[in-house]
């Protein structure tokens, strides 16, 4: 088989501030802005990987969930326990330090990992963890 990823889901709460994250803090390119009945969902990814996506998506759009389950989803989400993504990169410690100066959300400092990489962690908008890591 010759699989590859083409788009990865995040959610969010709050399109406008998870653009400007994904845009403007990580530099992914925007390739979709979609609304429909109030909702948004926006397709970004890295410039140099136009076969890679990530699609940010309203988390309580679907019409069969629950107000219980919506409830829960906002809570996992307030928590950065509901969704996250991993993100490599040649040099962890200059990515790192380029998003705290974009006033990325720190949620851990570059670290080097007992399962061979060194990674850092931040938080978009909605919660969700973006892990950045570096092979070693």
């Amino acid at each position: 088989m010759d699989l590859t990823i083409h788009a990865s889901f995040l959610p969010h709460d709050d399109p406008d501030a998870a653009l400007a994250f994904y845009r403007d803090t990580l530099g992914f390119e925007v390739r979709g802005d979609v609304g429909h009945g109030g909702t948004r969902w926006i397709t970004v990814g890295p410039a140099d990987q136009p076969g890679t996506s990530v699609v940010l998506t309203p988390p309580a759009a679907d019409p069969d969930l629950t107000d219980d389950e919506r409830d829960t989803i906002a809570e996992m989400m307030a928590k950065g326990t509901y969704a996250g993504i991993v993100l490599a990169t040649a040099d962890v410690d200059a990515t790192f330090d380029r998003l705290q100066a974009r006033d990325a959300d720190v949620v851990q400092e570059p670290i080097d990992q007992p399962y061979g990489v060194r990674d850092c962690v931040f938080r978009d908008p909605a919660g969700n963890w973006i892990r950045i890591q570096q092979s070693r």
